[in-house]
């Protein structure tokens, strides 16, 4: 199964993963409208890098329960 199908399947099977892919976009969406401006305070670069960090770890978060529900799909669990 490819990647999207399964995220697919998780968005429409695991609240959870839902919650945490929205939490993702949301923090995607407020780093790129900071990106995008042409200066940025210190206080906002302080922001903007700690909003990529919470972002990093929702990813990795995904792509973890993304890995176990494969595995559940293929029997390994």
């Amino acid at each position: 199964m490819k990647e999207e199908e399964l995220i697919q399947r998780l968005c429409d099977e695991d609240e959870e993963f839902r919650r945490v892919k929205e939490e993702h976009a949301w923090f995607h969406r407020k780093v790129d409208k900071l990106d995008r401006r042409p200066y940025l305070t210190p206080a906002e670069k302080v922001t903007r890098d700690e909003m990529k960090k919470k972002k990093l770890l929702l990813k990795d978060k995904m792509a973890g329960m993304i890995a176990a529900y494969r595995r559940r799909l293929e029997g390994g669990q």
